[in-house]
């Protein structure tokens, strides 16, 4: 049990909400980086959407390890077993996350969209990544949906850990998580199993949701410690530098799947997004901070989960038919303004402006009213 003085509880951290604040920024970064990868193809050399979805990891990573633990704090303090805050976590997690999921899938059933029509179970068990392994190939339009599969089948058993794990074990329980997940990559590498077991299977990314579970430990239980790890210049230059030299190894190395494709390549992004979140927790200095608190940015994170759901919808560049509907209106707007012919940018602002309006319906209409029910169900 760590010393009160150590501890920071829930009204504490409700006075630090400023200090978060820069997060929403994150999240409208990651979704922006995995529309960039979606929508311009092979136009884009770079693994943006593989960054922006590790972000997200990350980042799930760190607020639900950081709500677990004050969550078990106030038990404690309570006196009272840990049911109600485990009740109370998947209920505020359905209500945030299933609703404006399920309506999505099923009204693309009843319309017929066939990616949908054919593999309903999966999508509605959340297991489409499961899919992806065994049958070697991805699912159209609704490729993205894999990752917050991984997302769900990760909310199923780590409250458990941290609310039945005693405090003193923590770090090593997520350091173990992590080298687990390292070493089933290793495993999958050596063994020549297909590259998207270890791309898509939920295990396999649990190194990102541990740096994240790392990084709310951190905050919670060793505060002063933590601002100097994530105020360091040194440290987040430092894992950039990584992340950049594994990023080179990528595109370098042959054969085209290799140990840094298969192994490394998470582990430092997930490295260099641990300093991204942590900074961004205590706070980017200028320009930085414009970019993260700006109101545009602030709410775009904030429905950036109907912006993931919906941006693949709305186009991808290897599974959109040339009749799709946004493809043809964007072909008639270009029969009227000419200077759109090949230009990138406008196409991709065209997409992103549609994107934003049906993930702002999305968080008025549906997502919005809905959430406020979790303040029925507190910690």
């Amino acid at each position: 049990m760590q010393p009160a003085s150590t501890i920071v509880g829930i009204d504490t951290v409700k006075k630090e909400k400023n200090y978060l604040v820069q997060l929403d920024g994150l999240r409208f970064i990651a979704v922006t980086l995995v529309m960039i990868d979606h929508w311009l193809g092979e136009a884009v050399p770079l693994p943006f959407g593989y960054f922006g979805v590790n972000l997200f990891f990350v980042l799930s990573g760190f607020l639900i390890t950081r709500i677990l633990i004050i969550s078990k704090q106030h038990d404690e303090r309570l006196g009272r077993s840990h049911q109600h805050a485990l009740k109370a976590f998947y209920i505020r997690r359905s209500i945030r996350i299933f609703p404006i999921y399920y309506i999505t899938i099923l009204a693309l059933a009843a319309v017929g969209f066939p990616a949908v029509r054919e593999h309903l179970g999966w999508l509605l068990t959340y297991t489409t990544n499961i899919w992806i392994v065994i049958h070697q190939t991805w699912l159209g339009a609704i490729d993205h949906l894999w990752s917050l599969a991984v997302e769900e089948q990760y909310y199923i058993f780590f409250p458990f850990l941290i609310f039945f794990i005693p405090n003193r074990h923590f770090l090593p329980m997520l350091a173990g998580l992590i080298g687990l997940s390292f070493a089933l990559r290793v495993a999958l590498f050596v063994t020549n199993a297909p590259w998207m077991a270890q791309f898509v299977l939920m295990p396999t990314c649990l190194d990102a949701f541990g740096m994240g579970g790392i990084l709310a430990y951190l905050m919670i239980y060793q505060r002063e410690r933590f601002n100097r790890l994530v105020s360091s210049n040194a440290l987040l230059i430092g894992s950039l530098l990584l992340y950049a030299v594994n990023l080179y190894l990528l595109k370098t190395l042959e054969p085209a799947r290799n140990v840094v494709t298969d192994v490394t390549d998470r582990f430092f992004t997930s490295l260099f997004c641990f300093f991204l979140i942590g900074r961004a927790v205590v706070g980017f200095g200028q320009p930085v901070r414009w970019v993260l608190e700006n109101r545009v940015s602030n709410y775009l994170g904030q429905i950036s989960y109907g912006l993931y759901l919906f941006h693949n919808l709305v186009f991808n560049y290897y599974h959109t038919p040339a009749s799709y509907p946004t493809l043809r209106v964007w072909r008639k707007l270009v029969s009227y303004l000419p200077v759109l012919q090949d230009s990138l940018p406008l196409q991709f602002l065209y997409f992103y402006l549609l994107t934003v309006g049906v993930a702002a319906l999305s968080w008025h209409l549906v997502e919005k009213p809905v959430n406020s029910l979790k303040d029925r169900f507190t910690y």
